[in-house]
């Protein structure tokens, strides 16, 4: 008898924080369509699972699809919950129950139509057993997360064969068009239309994709996005104790994006004297989907997985706002944005090195099918290292084509039966 009280009270608290937070989610929002086919996601069965760093519009995209949901159902069949509220630090697995029942009492759904929306559900301890009884029923469920290892350990464990993973990013080049009202047809693209998107593609360059940054053209925010990935995603996370060490380590990569880095050199810069740890320390990097390592391509998997990676960052202006300037070195941001978007078109991508560098090849299945190179501008000076760069690696998977990206030269070239198309990148970016 002595805990009813301490219960009646903990089901109060949740069922006020329940419906704050219900009255903020189904408000009104005029949002923008991401260039996503959503109707696959809506209509599987299965948990969906959207991922991605913070603020890169994950809460966004869960409002279009309870829009779209909303068009088939009625709003008291759907349950919100943020777990990014710090009113929910408390959370024990035992309270999933008191929400689902305060939630049957107070809107009565019906049962066959129950939608689950769970934001940040990596801070909810327990989340996964209890999604797992929720899919049992036929509850129809989507979730976000901004750590990736987290859900994926737990999803493997738990979820495995039931949840679809929706990898989400910052806004394409594309999207900022979007935004900005810019319609355009590839094919008809007249001299002052080309001038007006060049000038929205170095604006993007400059700023990068994330939503707010975009509507607000304001740099300064990306500190601040900064400071709240490294210290709760990667810092408190993680109970990281050489705090100035990451920093360095992150600066560091901030600042050299585009470049193949060794082990031994980031442990030379961070002072960090164990290889392993900073193995792991790249790893919540990667898992918080602040930079990414990219692997040189080999037939052998150990050489693969242990050789030098090239670094990259989830947005170009977060490396500029994080790391030094890049005025002499626009080039390395160009080919950052255009290996963040092959991650976003879901290609498996590499690097080629072996007498020369090419800066990417996308395998598919188990055979490279293409090869591109990155310059900001194809000049006498390094036209030789380019072209070498990717015909190396055309002669290396027996490709008959390849690609070289660049800041705003067009042209095919052929040398020794192969063809070569040089592309502006922010061509390629609308296709």
């Amino acid at each position: 008898m002595s805990h009813q009280p301490d219960i009646i009270m903990l089901k109060s608290r949740l069922k006020e924080i329940m419906l704050d937070q219900r009255e903020s989610f189904f408000e009104k929002k005029e949002l923008m369509q991401r260039d996503i086919g959503l109707k696959k996601y809506i209509n599987t069965q299965q948990i969906v699972v959207i991922t991605g760093i913070r603020r890169c519009g994950k809460s966004s995209l869960m409002y279009i699809i309870k829009d779209e949901i909303l068009k088939k159902t009625d709003k008291n069949n759907i349950l919100y919950l943020n777990f990014d509220d710090e009113r929910f630090i408390d959370l024990s697995a035992d309270d999933f129950n008191n929400i689902f029942s305060i939630f049957l009492e107070e809107f009565n759904p019906e049962q066959n139509k129950i939608v689950f929306f769970f934001d940040e559900i990596q801070n909810a301890f327990g989340w996964e057993k209890f999604l797992n009884r929720m899919y049992e029923k036929g509850i129809k469920i989507f979730v976000t997360g901004s750590n990736a290892t987290l859900l994926s350990s737990e999803i493997a464990t738990s979820l495995t064969g039931r949840n679809v993973v929706l990898e989400l990013f910052p806004f394409s080049f594309k999207e900022y068009l979007k935004l900005n009202n810019e319609t355009f047809e590839i094919s008809k693209l007249t001299t002052i239309k080309k001038t007006k998107i060049k000038r929205r593609f170095n604006e993007y360059i400059a700023l990068g994709g994330f939503p707010q940054v975009l509507k607000e053209k304001n740099k300064e925010l990306l500190k601040d996005y900064y400071n709240d990935i490294f210290y709760r995603d990667i810092i408190a996370r993680h109970s990281i104790t050489k705090v100035n060490e990451m920093k360095k380590i992150s600066n560091f990569l901030a600042s050299n994006i585009s470049k193949i880095h060794s082990y031994n050199t980031l442990k030379d810069i961070s002072g960090i004297k164990s290889i392993s740890s900073i193995k792991n320390y790249l790893d919540y990097f990667e898992n918080s989907f602040m930079f990414f390592g990219l692997s040189r391509y080999s037939y052998s998997l150990k050489k693969q997985m242990l050789g030098s990676k090239k670094i990259y960052c989830i947005d170009t202006g977060l490396a500029t706002a994080v790391g030094f300037s890049f005025s002499k070195n626009s080039g390395r941001l160009l080919e950052n944005m255009v290996f963040i978007e092959l991650c976003r078109r879901g290609k498996e991508t590499y690097y080629h090195l072996e007498k020369n560098e090419c800066d990417f090849v996308i395998k598919d299945k188990n055979t490279i099918i293409s090869a591109i190179q990155v310059t900001k501008e194809l000049e006498h000076k390094n036209e030789k290292r380019e072209f070498q760069g990717l015909l190396n690696a055309m002669d290396a998977y027996g490709l008959d084509s390849g690609l070289i990206l660049t800041g705003d030269q067009e042209d095919i070239i052929r040398i020794n039966g192969k063809t070569i198309e040089l592309k502006p990148i922010w061509l390629w970016a609308l296709e």
